[in-house]
């Protein structure tokens, strides 16, 4: 589509009207998640950056920064072409930007510098923030963005994903003046962040290596059930009957008894890059009785409780407005397509949805059931939040009924 094209179909968008090229799937949907929040298309950005001090405790706290320099180096060319290399957090904060002084100063001029919230929420249809909400590679052309002083900007941007713990670490962003885009750096950000991701899950294989040599000669000295894990709960070593490929373990695991999913109650203790579980009789690996809450103020948590244990972890924005959606649907449930409604405006992302659920299943064991998705019957569930300040990044259908619904 010609930027023309692209100029028409955003005012037919942005005016209400029928008329006008229609834009790209995901584009659109954008649109409806970002205009269902208010946001003045005219506006600017509602969140202020963060002061130095927070932007320095972030960047340390971020995982990335030993990251930087290898995506910098392996994103050179699009430096020296005059683009503006980006690395945000995992909330959309604008943690490193690499780039000429020119386009540093005209990233100034729309407010996107460090410690800017690049989200839909509070800046519209971007590629970091839409990146965010879709979990996958996005390019944004000049008038796709929503926000009217974006329009003469580009951008492409891929998550940080590392797929040993699951989490997404940030986004990699490349932006610039949308005439100076070029359409293969789409590609070129999919490759360093996929780089990125090789990159930390042989770190991770290394280290398990290194915990199963450790744990194979103290395993050999004991008798029943038990496992060698590291801190993401993947398995080292065992001994005994039970040995999953992986143990979902709650937030703060400490030296004690403990009750997992799954498992039953055991006992942790630590060990020299993970932990070491004995494990208890066979019993029932869900609380009988249980009662689910979901907490959405501050960072989103799951906490279940039941007559034989407790456990909590804390969830990604994807996932608790997952839980929010099965938590507001009833007994019902909700099908991929319905969820893919509520999350993304957008019925045709079931791929996604049916991704996200799967890793939700494996923390949550048979809490949640399939074909539709919902919660396991007989389950005491609650939400606790304040619906006007509780996940407020989020631009999701399903979070937005839920603050209106008072």
């Amino acid at each position: 589509m010609t930027d023309r094209e692209l100029h028409r179909s955003r005012e037919a968008a942005m005016s209400g009207g029928a008329h006008g090229p229609r834009a790209r799937t995901e584009i659109a949907a954008s649109w409806r998640r970002v205009a269902a929040t208010g946001l003045d298309p005219g506006a600017g950005a509602e969140i202020p950056p963060l002061v130095e001090l927070e932007l320095e405790r972030r960047r340390a706290a971020s995982g990335l920064a030993d990251l930087v320099p290898r995506l910098a180096e392996s994103l050179a060319p699009v430096v020296d072409a005059g683009q503006l290399v980006v690395v945000a957090d995992a909330e959309g904060r604008v943690l490193w930007r690499l780039g000429s002084s020119a386009v540093r100063r005209m990233a100034d001029g729309l407010g996107f510098v460090g410690g800017s919230a690049w989200t839909e929420a509070n800046v519209g249809t971007n590629a970091i923030g839409t990146a965010l909400v879709l979990g996958t590679a996005v390019h944004v052309q000049g008038p796709e963005h929503f926000v009217e002083s974006h329009t003469r900007w580009g951008c492409a941007a891929a998550p940080l994903v590392d797929p040993w713990t699951g989490r997404t670490l940030g986004v990699l962003d490349v932006s610039g003046p949308s005439r100076g885009m070029h359409p293969a750096e789409l590609a070129l950000v999919q490759l360093a962040a996929q780089m990125t991701s090789s990159e930390l899950v042989a770190r991770h294989r290394a280290d398990l290596d290194r915990l199963r040599a450790r744990a194979a000669p103290l395993l050999a000295g004991l008798s029943g059930d038990a496992l060698a894990i590291d801190h993401a709960g993947h398995l080292a070593a065992a001994i005994g009957s039970r040995s999953p490929d992986r143990v979902a373990l709650p937030d703060r695991l400490v030296a004690g008894r403990v009750w997992l999913p799954t498992l039953g109650h055991a006992t942790a203790e630590p060990l020299d890059g993970g932990w070491l579980l004995r494990l208890e009789g066979d019993e029932r690996a869900e609380p009988s009785t249980s009662s689910l809450v979901l907490e959405l103020d501050g960072d989103p948590r799951l906490r279940v409780t039941g007559s034989s244990g407790s456990w909590s972890r804390s969830l990604s924005p994807r996932h608790a407005e997952i839980l929010l959606s099965l938590l507001t649907s009833g007994a019902e449930g909700r099908t991929a397509t319905q969820l893919s409604e509520d999350l993304f405006a957008d019925p045709g992302r079931t791929v996604t949805v049916r991704a996200e659920m799967s890793r939700l299943r494996r923390l949550a064991g048979s809490l949640l059931l399939s074909a539709p998705y919902r919660l396991a019957p007989g389950l005491s569930t609650e939400v606790r939040g304040d619906r006007i300040s509780a996940m407020p990044r989020s631009s999701a259908p399903v979070v937005r009924r839920w603050r209106a619904d008072v």
